[in-house]
């Protein structure tokens, strides 16, 4: 495959992918609209992350291409890897997403009658809608050859951390007895990690 065609194919694929996901929002939030349960607590932080990451996306487009080159990646067999990670993240989060229906917020709060969701992608990490954007996000960087997507990732991933923190101290208070123990089976955002002190995250 020639780079003509992998630049192609990773314009192709991270458009379709991110599409996939801004439109499945979309129809999640016009669907929950009038339906969703009234919010009892809620964090001014959450709502800070997506603009936030918006103007470090914007920043890093602003910056010339040629910038970039010291830091892409141009072998073929990560770019491949790339989008195998892409469009099995970008499945994991909308699948996720549809799971968690009306219980989903921008940001970390607690809802009247609030249900935990320990099944299906919750059951294989505590907070599967952020796990899939990062792997979309992993993904996209790699297809992309790294370059200036190496610059949302992390950001992100320090934005998520906080957030993270914020809705496990609201998930403890909400449920005392069932958060601990589903915390201790399921790993925070890597399937199959499990780490003792990694019982420090919230249930998205």
């Amino acid at each position: 495959m020639t780079t003509h065609q992998l630049n192609l194919l990773a314009g192709i694929s991270i458009a379709v992918c991110w599409c996939a996901f801004v439109v499945t929002w979309l129809a999640a939030e016009n669907y929950s609209e009038g339906r969703a349960p009234a919010e009892r607590t809620r964090s001014r932080f959450g709502t800070a992350v997506t603009p936030g990451l918006i103007i470090v996306t914007v920043i890093s487009v602003a910056v010339p291409k040629a910038d970039w080159q010291s830091l892409a990646v141009h072998a073929p067999v990560a770019r491949i890897l790339g989008l195998v990670i892409l469009l099995a993240a970008t499945a994991f989060t909308i699948w996720a997403r549809l799971v968690l229906g009306i219980m989903w917020s921008g940001a970390p709060a607690v809802k009247q009658e609030h249900q935990l969701r320990t099944g299906g992608p919750y059951g294989i990490t505590r907070h599967p809608i952020y796990t899939g954007i990062l792997g979309m996000l992993l993904g996209s960087m790699l297809v992309a050859g790294a370059g200036r997507w190496i610059v949302p990732f992390p950001v992100f991933l320090v934005l998520l951390e906080i957030k993270i923190r914020i809705e496990e101290r609201f998930m403890l208070a909400e449920f005392p007895d069932d958060y601990p123990r589903y915390r201790h089976r399921v790993p925070r955002l890597v399937p199959g990690l499990h780490l003792t002190s990694g019982s420090k995250a919230a249930s998205r």
